[in-house]
Protein backbone atom coordinates (compact mmCIF):
# COMPACT_ATOMS: atom_id res chain seq x y z
CA UNK A 1 0.00 0.00 0.00
CA UNK A 2 2.85 2.38 0.76
CA UNK A 3 4.28 1.51 -2.68
CA UNK A 4 1.43 2.40 -4.50
CA UNK A 5 0.55 5.54 -2.29
CA UNK A 6 4.52 6.73 -3.21
CA UNK A 7 4.09 6.03 -6.97
CA UNK A 8 0.59 7.93 -6.98
CA UNK A 9 2.45 10.74 -5.07
CA UNK A 10 5.29 10.51 -7.85
CA UNK A 11 2.74 10.37 -10.64
CA UNK A 12 1.54 13.80 -9.25
CA UNK A 13 4.96 15.23 -8.79
CA UNK A 14 5.40 14.66 -12.48
CA UNK A 15 1.93 15.75 -13.75
CA UNK A 16 2.96 19.16 -11.78
CA UNK A 17 6.11 19.51 -13.19
CA UNK A 18 4.92 19.35 -16.81
CA UNK A 19 2.09 21.82 -16.25
CA UNK A 20 5.04 23.91 -15.04
CA UNK A 21 7.14 23.33 -17.79
CA UNK A 22 4.23 23.40 -20.55
CA UNK A 23 3.96 27.11 -18.68
CA UNK A 24 7.18 27.96 -18.45
CA UNK A 25 6.71 30.91 -21.43
CA UNK A 26 5.15 32.72 -18.57
CA UNK A 27 8.08 33.49 -16.84
CA UNK A 28 10.52 35.09 -19.87
CA UNK A 29 7.42 36.84 -21.33
CA UNK A 30 6.51 38.42 -17.69
CA UNK A 31 10.29 39.16 -17.26
CA UNK A 32 10.04 41.17 -20.55
CA UNK A 33 6.84 42.87 -19.02
CA UNK A 34 8.44 44.15 -16.28
CA UNK A 35 11.03 45.49 -18.36
CA UNK A 36 9.38 47.22 -20.87
CA UNK A 37 7.23 48.02 -18.11
CA UNK A 38 10.67 49.31 -16.02
CA UNK A 39 9.76 47.90 -12.79
CA UNK A 40 13.10 47.42 -11.32
CA UNK A 41 14.37 51.24 -11.19
CA UNK A 42 10.83 52.13 -10.04
CA UNK A 43 11.23 50.17 -6.94
CA UNK A 44 15.11 50.67 -6.71
CA UNK A 45 15.08 54.10 -6.71
CA UNK A 46 18.66 55.36 -6.49
CA UNK A 47 19.29 52.35 -3.79
CA UNK A 48 16.18 52.25 -1.03
CA UNK A 49 14.57 49.53 -2.72
CA UNK A 50 11.50 50.37 -0.46
CA UNK A 51 8.73 48.02 -0.70
CA UNK A 52 6.08 48.96 -2.73
CA UNK A 53 2.89 48.00 -3.96
CA UNK A 54 1.39 47.73 -7.51
CA UNK A 55 -0.45 50.71 -7.39
CA UNK A 56 2.16 52.43 -6.34
CA UNK A 57 5.26 51.31 -8.93
CA UNK A 58 2.34 52.05 -11.73
CA UNK A 59 2.06 55.75 -9.85
CA UNK A 60 6.25 56.00 -11.23
CA UNK A 61 5.94 54.47 -14.34
CA UNK A 62 2.46 55.21 -16.15
CA UNK A 63 -0.06 57.15 -16.67
CA UNK A 64 -3.40 56.57 -15.53
CA UNK A 65 -5.65 53.92 -16.60
CA UNK A 66 -2.92 51.40 -15.77
CA UNK A 67 -4.26 48.30 -14.21
CA UNK A 68 -2.28 47.13 -10.96
CA UNK A 69 -3.93 44.25 -10.38
CA UNK A 70 -2.58 43.06 -13.68
CA UNK A 71 0.54 44.06 -12.83
CA UNK A 72 0.46 42.25 -9.09
CA UNK A 73 0.11 39.28 -10.84
CA UNK A 74 2.88 39.32 -12.50
CA UNK A 75 4.83 40.54 -9.64
CA UNK A 76 3.34 37.42 -8.07
CA UNK A 77 4.60 34.75 -10.70
CA UNK A 78 7.95 36.52 -10.62
CA UNK A 79 8.43 36.39 -6.63
CA UNK A 80 7.96 32.17 -7.00
CA UNK A 81 10.94 32.54 -9.14
CA UNK A 82 12.97 34.75 -7.12
CA UNK A 83 12.76 37.94 -9.03
CA UNK A 84 11.08 40.22 -6.10
CA UNK A 85 11.07 39.81 -2.52
CA UNK A 86 7.15 39.76 -1.68
CA UNK A 87 5.96 41.38 1.53
CA UNK A 88 2.53 41.63 3.34
CA UNK A 89 1.50 44.64 5.33
CA UNK A 90 -1.07 44.54 7.67
CA UNK A 91 -3.00 47.27 6.06
CA UNK A 92 -6.43 46.03 3.36
CA UNK A 93 -5.47 45.18 0.21
CA UNK A 94 -7.63 47.65 -2.52
CA UNK A 95 -7.08 45.11 -5.07
CA UNK A 96 -9.29 42.55 -3.59
CA UNK A 97 -9.93 43.21 -0.23
CA UNK A 98 -8.05 40.40 1.67
CA UNK A 99 -6.30 41.55 5.23
CA UNK A 100 -2.88 42.14 3.61
CA UNK A 101 -1.71 44.07 1.15
CA UNK A 102 1.63 43.08 -1.07
CA UNK A 103 4.52 44.94 -1.65
CA UNK A 104 7.38 44.40 -3.55
CA UNK A 105 11.24 44.84 -3.82
CA UNK A 106 14.31 43.60 -5.32
CA UNK A 107 16.03 40.67 -5.01
CA UNK A 108 19.39 40.29 -6.06
CA UNK A 109 18.22 38.92 -9.36
CA UNK A 110 15.77 41.73 -9.73
CA UNK A 111 19.19 44.21 -9.32
CA UNK A 112 20.35 43.52 -12.16
CA UNK A 113 17.41 44.56 -13.95
CA UNK A 114 18.62 48.00 -12.54
CA UNK A 115 20.48 50.46 -15.02
CA UNK A 116 23.73 51.20 -13.46
CA UNK A 117 25.82 54.36 -13.36
CA UNK A 118 26.97 53.78 -16.65
CA UNK A 119 23.77 52.75 -17.97
CA UNK A 120 24.12 49.27 -18.00
CA UNK A 121 22.15 46.44 -16.93
CA UNK A 122 20.82 42.51 -17.91
CA UNK A 123 17.38 44.50 -19.07
CA UNK A 124 18.86 44.84 -22.92
CA UNK A 125 19.51 41.56 -22.65
CA UNK A 126 16.08 40.43 -21.49
CA UNK A 127 14.53 42.61 -24.24
CA UNK A 128 16.76 41.42 -26.77
CA UNK A 129 16.40 37.94 -26.35
CA UNK A 130 12.15 38.39 -27.01
CA UNK A 131 12.07 40.43 -30.33
CA UNK A 132 9.39 39.86 -32.56
CA UNK A 133 11.94 38.07 -35.56
CA UNK A 134 13.36 35.92 -32.87
CA UNK A 135 10.18 34.97 -30.99
CA UNK A 136 9.16 33.82 -34.55
CA UNK A 137 11.91 31.28 -34.52
CA UNK A 138 10.91 29.56 -31.40
CA UNK A 139 8.07 27.40 -32.76
CA UNK A 140 10.33 25.58 -35.27
CA UNK A 141 13.44 24.18 -32.82
CA UNK A 142 11.96 21.15 -34.27
CA UNK A 143 13.48 21.90 -37.71
CA UNK A 144 16.62 22.32 -36.21
CA UNK A 145 16.21 18.31 -35.30
CA UNK A 146 14.95 17.28 -39.21
CA UNK A 147 16.46 19.80 -41.26
CA UNK A 148 19.98 20.91 -39.63
CA UNK A 149 21.38 22.63 -42.85
CA UNK A 150 18.74 25.79 -42.38
CA UNK A 151 18.32 27.62 -38.75
CA UNK A 152 14.99 28.32 -37.88
CA UNK A 153 15.64 31.96 -37.58
CA UNK A 154 15.82 31.84 -41.09
CA UNK A 155 13.18 29.59 -42.17
CA UNK A 156 10.83 32.34 -40.01
CA UNK A 157 11.94 35.36 -41.28
CA UNK A 158 14.04 34.53 -44.81
CA UNK A 159 17.71 35.11 -43.99
CA UNK A 160 20.54 34.89 -41.28
CA UNK A 161 20.28 37.01 -37.96
CA UNK A 162 22.80 38.29 -37.95
CA UNK A 163 22.19 39.63 -41.85
CA UNK A 164 18.72 40.40 -40.46
CA UNK A 165 20.13 42.83 -37.48
CA UNK A 166 22.36 44.84 -40.28
CA UNK A 167 19.10 45.95 -42.02
CA UNK A 168 17.39 46.84 -38.38
CA UNK A 169 19.00 49.39 -37.11
CA UNK A 170 16.87 49.84 -33.67
CA UNK A 171 17.82 45.45 -33.39
CA UNK A 172 21.23 45.96 -33.74
CA UNK A 173 21.38 48.79 -30.99
CA UNK A 174 19.55 47.05 -28.30
CA UNK A 175 21.86 43.75 -29.35
CA UNK A 176 25.23 45.92 -29.09
CA UNK A 177 23.57 47.52 -25.91
CA UNK A 178 22.77 43.84 -24.21
CA UNK A 179 26.01 42.56 -24.87
CA UNK A 180 27.35 45.40 -23.30
CA UNK A 181 25.36 45.17 -19.90
CA UNK A 182 26.97 41.01 -19.71
CA UNK A 183 30.29 41.97 -21.12
CA UNK A 184 31.22 44.88 -19.09
CA UNK A 185 30.58 42.72 -15.72
CA UNK A 186 32.43 39.99 -17.38
CA UNK A 187 35.87 41.44 -18.31
CA UNK A 188 35.47 43.17 -14.77
CA UNK A 189 35.45 39.59 -13.54
CA UNK A 190 38.13 38.37 -15.73
CA UNK A 191 40.83 41.03 -15.45
CA UNK A 192 40.50 40.19 -11.92
CA UNK A 193 41.06 37.07 -11.75
CA UNK A 194 43.20 36.08 -15.21
CA UNK A 195 46.76 37.57 -15.47
CA UNK A 196 47.34 36.20 -19.39
CA UNK A 197 48.15 39.09 -20.73
CA UNK A 198 51.54 39.52 -18.66
CA UNK A 199 54.26 40.66 -20.91
CA UNK A 200 51.87 40.93 -24.47
CA UNK A 201 52.99 43.84 -26.55
CA UNK A 202 50.85 43.38 -29.06
CA UNK A 203 47.45 42.10 -28.81
CA UNK A 204 44.46 41.33 -31.06
CA UNK A 205 40.94 40.96 -29.81
CA UNK A 206 39.24 39.45 -32.88
CA UNK A 207 35.39 40.56 -33.32
CA UNK A 208 36.13 43.25 -31.15
CA UNK A 209 33.29 45.81 -32.62
CA UNK A 210 33.97 49.06 -31.11
CA UNK A 211 37.14 48.36 -29.00
CA UNK A 212 36.08 48.35 -25.30
CA UNK A 213 37.23 45.14 -24.25
CA UNK A 214 40.88 45.97 -25.42
CA UNK A 215 40.60 49.84 -24.09
CA UNK A 216 39.82 48.04 -20.67
CA UNK A 217 42.82 45.48 -21.39
CA UNK A 218 44.88 47.88 -22.10
CA UNK A 219 44.03 49.92 -18.91
CA UNK A 220 44.79 47.10 -16.79
CA UNK A 221 47.84 46.28 -18.70
CA UNK A 222 49.53 48.86 -20.15
CA UNK A 223 52.37 46.83 -21.25
CA UNK A 224 50.60 46.08 -24.09
CA UNK A 225 51.62 48.55 -26.56
CA UNK A 226 49.44 47.95 -29.38
CA UNK A 227 46.21 47.36 -29.39
CA UNK A 228 44.34 45.63 -32.95
CA UNK A 229 40.38 45.74 -32.92
CA UNK A 230 40.10 43.41 -35.75
CA UNK A 231 36.35 43.09 -37.32
CA UNK A 232 33.91 43.05 -40.49
CA UNK A 233 35.21 46.83 -42.50
CA UNK A 234 31.76 48.37 -42.06
CA UNK A 235 31.88 47.30 -38.02
CA UNK A 236 35.31 49.22 -37.29
CA UNK A 237 34.32 52.65 -39.75
CA UNK A 238 32.21 53.31 -36.65
CA UNK A 239 34.58 52.37 -33.98
CA UNK A 240 36.07 55.30 -32.04
CA UNK A 241 39.29 56.62 -31.34
CA UNK A 242 40.53 54.39 -28.65
CA UNK A 243 45.04 56.06 -27.82
CA UNK A 244 46.84 52.40 -28.33
CA UNK A 245 44.48 50.77 -30.16
CA UNK A 246 43.91 50.03 -34.13
CA UNK A 247 41.05 49.61 -35.79
CA UNK A 248 41.56 47.05 -38.99
CA UNK A 249 38.79 45.43 -40.95
CA UNK A 250 39.31 42.07 -42.35
CA UNK A 251 38.18 38.89 -42.24
CA UNK A 252 38.95 36.15 -39.60
CA UNK A 253 38.46 33.23 -42.32
CA UNK A 254 40.86 34.86 -44.06
CA UNK A 255 43.67 36.00 -42.15
CA UNK A 256 44.28 37.65 -38.83
CA UNK A 257 47.32 40.34 -37.93
CA UNK A 258 50.06 39.02 -36.99
CA UNK A 259 50.54 39.36 -32.82
CA UNK A 260 51.93 38.11 -29.43
CA UNK A 261 48.46 36.89 -28.44
CA UNK A 262 44.50 37.08 -29.57
CA UNK A 263 41.84 37.50 -27.47
CA UNK A 264 38.34 36.54 -28.34
CA UNK A 265 34.76 36.82 -26.60
CA UNK A 266 32.02 34.69 -27.13
CA UNK A 267 33.00 33.88 -31.19
CA UNK A 268 33.86 30.30 -31.27
CA UNK A 269 30.10 29.58 -30.08
CA UNK A 270 28.32 30.79 -32.87
CA UNK A 271 30.47 28.30 -35.36
CA UNK A 272 30.58 25.08 -36.07
CA UNK A 273 33.24 22.89 -35.71
CA UNK A 274 34.79 23.05 -38.88
CA UNK A 275 34.26 26.55 -39.32
CA UNK A 276 36.08 27.05 -35.44
CA UNK A 277 39.26 25.07 -37.16
CA UNK A 278 39.57 27.37 -39.85
CA UNK A 279 39.22 30.48 -37.09
CA UNK A 280 42.16 28.87 -34.88
CA UNK A 281 44.29 27.34 -37.70
CA UNK A 282 44.14 31.51 -38.65
CA UNK A 283 44.60 32.61 -34.87
CA UNK A 284 47.56 29.51 -35.47
CA UNK A 285 49.27 31.12 -38.39
CA UNK A 286 49.17 35.02 -36.85
CA UNK A 287 50.86 33.73 -33.49
CA UNK A 288 54.71 33.09 -32.98
CA UNK A 289 56.01 30.27 -31.11
CA UNK A 290 54.64 30.60 -27.30
CA UNK A 291 52.03 32.82 -28.47
CA UNK A 292 48.30 32.58 -27.25
CA UNK A 293 44.56 32.29 -28.41
CA UNK A 294 42.76 34.39 -25.42
CA UNK A 295 39.39 32.93 -25.69
CA UNK A 296 36.38 33.69 -23.35
CA UNK A 297 33.47 30.98 -24.31
CA UNK A 298 29.91 29.47 -22.53
CA UNK A 299 31.62 25.94 -21.64
CA UNK A 300 29.00 23.40 -21.49
CA UNK A 301 29.64 21.24 -17.78
CA UNK A 302 30.14 17.24 -18.24
CA UNK A 303 27.37 16.23 -16.86
CA UNK A 304 23.45 17.95 -16.95
CA UNK A 305 22.59 18.51 -13.76
CA UNK A 306 19.53 21.33 -12.21
CA UNK A 307 21.74 23.55 -11.22
CA UNK A 308 21.02 27.31 -12.52
CA UNK A 309 24.84 27.44 -14.20
CA UNK A 310 24.11 23.99 -16.03
CA UNK A 311 20.54 24.91 -17.00
CA UNK A 312 21.56 28.83 -18.36
CA UNK A 313 24.31 27.09 -20.25
CA UNK A 314 21.98 24.44 -22.10
CA UNK A 315 19.46 26.75 -22.40
CA UNK A 316 22.26 29.40 -24.00
CA UNK A 317 22.85 26.02 -26.35
CA UNK A 318 19.69 25.69 -27.50
CA UNK A 319 19.34 29.63 -28.20
CA UNK A 320 22.65 29.56 -30.59
CA UNK A 321 20.77 26.56 -32.60
CA UNK A 322 17.57 27.97 -32.78
CA UNK A 323 18.73 31.56 -33.29
CA UNK A 324 22.33 31.38 -35.24
CA UNK A 325 23.67 28.42 -36.24
CA UNK A 326 21.83 24.72 -36.16
CA UNK A 327 25.06 23.35 -35.63
CA UNK A 328 26.92 26.40 -33.95
CA UNK A 329 27.30 25.27 -30.39
CA UNK A 330 28.42 25.79 -26.77
CA UNK A 331 31.23 23.31 -26.02
CA UNK A 332 32.90 21.11 -23.06
CA UNK A 333 36.29 21.82 -21.88
CA UNK A 334 37.36 18.89 -23.61
CA UNK A 335 35.67 19.73 -27.25
CA UNK A 336 37.47 22.77 -26.78
CA UNK A 337 41.05 20.77 -26.01
CA UNK A 338 40.66 18.47 -29.20
CA UNK A 339 39.55 21.96 -31.35
CA UNK A 340 42.93 23.40 -30.42
CA UNK A 341 45.03 20.30 -31.11
CA UNK A 342 43.28 19.86 -33.96
CA UNK A 343 45.41 23.17 -35.58
CA UNK A 344 48.50 22.64 -33.72
CA UNK A 345 48.43 24.19 -30.30
CA UNK A 346 50.09 22.16 -27.83
CA UNK A 347 48.79 23.94 -24.30
CA UNK A 348 45.06 24.27 -22.96
CA UNK A 349 44.30 25.20 -19.36
CA UNK A 350 41.05 26.66 -18.73
CA UNK A 351 40.46 29.48 -16.12
CA UNK A 352 37.22 29.97 -14.41
CA UNK A 353 36.89 33.42 -13.53
CA UNK A 354 33.49 34.18 -13.81
CA UNK A 355 29.95 32.60 -13.12
CA UNK A 356 29.07 31.66 -16.16
CA UNK A 357 31.49 32.25 -19.00
CA UNK A 358 34.88 30.29 -19.22
CA UNK A 359 38.53 31.80 -20.39
CA UNK A 360 40.29 29.30 -22.29
CA UNK A 361 43.92 29.75 -23.19
CA UNK A 362 45.49 28.18 -26.00
CA UNK A 363 49.33 28.60 -26.30
CA UNK A 364 51.37 27.66 -29.37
Amino acid sequence: MVLNDESAEKRKSARLAILELANMISVPMSLNAVVRLNVADAIWQGGSNTPLSASQILQRIASTGSDPENLQRILRMLTSYGVFEEHLTNESSPLDGSASERKYSLTEIGKTLVTDAEGLSYAPYVLQHHQDALMKAWPLVHEAVLDPTTEAFVKANGEPAYDYYGKQEEMNELMLKAMSGVSVPFMKAMLDGYDGFKGVERLVDVGGSAGDCLRMILKKYPGVRHGINFDLPEVVAKAPNIPGVTHVGGDMFKSIPDCDAIFMKWILTTWTDNECKLIMENCYKALPEGGKLIACEPVLPKDSDDSHRTRALLEGDIFVMTIYRAKGKHRTEEEFKQLGQSVGFSHFRAFHVDYFYTVLEFQK
